[in-house]
């Protein structure tokens, strides 16, 4: 059994603070993706290195206390992909990669779009220039499962309200679009739809901060593992992590039947 777990900590020294490393140690993952660290190499203690048995590997951004993402595996990686080679985007550090055998798995962090117009058109960047790449992932031959927050709603189903959220960014057609095309044209698996397609109010992975939204569970399913075919149809359950918070975002974990990568 391969078990990946990804999360948005919304600050890797906020979330350990929070208890997420205790945590963690209790989960017996495989594989950990992380996204928007705040953090450079300097800021990680040891423990947020290297929990447990775990070696971490991490691609911070530039920009001190902002995005950056990395991954925790118990297995060394025959390959480790930093960046997707396109200045602007690695300058923001969103993409990790590590290869184990014929198996890929991804930390991404895609931006969002909703703190101003210019954010919304460097999303829109990002999604038109990683559409080629998410292409020759797929046509890699290889097994790939990209997790992370995708800072979009896919479908009227992964957010609360829905109507009124039509023309913000995380829910507008072009950005749901985009996704319909990683799925449906590309042939990409959303691996929670896959096992619960019908879900709606537990499968939120994101509250705002804002009002009573956790409260209330006025949620966003904003945090994915999109996979290809053959490693998503061994996935056996998935679920979201909400009994403790560690972050704005919920863990999303995943037990693939799997061999690669694991332990």
């Amino acid at each position: 059994m391969l078990r990946v777990i990804t999360l948005n900590l919304n600050g890797i020294r906020s979330a350990a603070s929070k208890g997420f490393y205790d945590w963690l140690a209790a989960q017996d993952a495989d594989v950990v993706c992380l996204q928007e660290l705040k953090a450079q190499h300097p800021d990680l203690t040891d423990v947020m290195r290297a929990p447990g048995d775990f070696a971490g590997y991490f691609h911070p951004a530039e920009k001190k206390g902002y995005s950056g993402v990395g991954l925790y595996t118990r297995r060394t990686p025959d390959r480790v992909v930093e960046g997707l080679g396109i200045a602007d985007i690695d300058a923001e550090g969103r993409f990790l990669q590590l290869d184990f055998g014929p198996l890929s798995i991804v930390s991404l962090y895609l931006p969002s779009g909703s703190s101003s117009e210019e954010r919304l058109q460097i999303k829109f960047g990002f999604m038109e220039r990683f559409l080629p790449h998410m292409a020759a992932l797929r046509a890699s031959g290889r097994e790939v499962i990209v997790c992370g927050d995708w800072n979009i709603a896919h479908k009227e189903v992964d957010l609360k309200n829905w109507k009124s959220n039509q023309k913000n960014s995380g829910f507008l057609p072009e950005e749901r679009a985009w996704l319909t095309r990683v799925i449906d044209e590309q042939g990409w698996v959303d691996v929670y739809r896959r096992l619960h397609p019908d879900t709606t109010d537990a499968c939120y992975t994101w509250w705002s901060n804002r009002g009573q939204a956790w409260a209330k569970n006025v949620g966003w399913r904003l945090d994915y593992q999109i996979a290809t075919p053959g490693v998503a149809h061994t996935a056996r359950e998935a679920s979201i992590y909400k009994d403790q918070r560690f972050s704005d975002h919920a863990p999303l974990i995943v037990d693939y039947d799997y061999a690669h990568a694991g332990a």
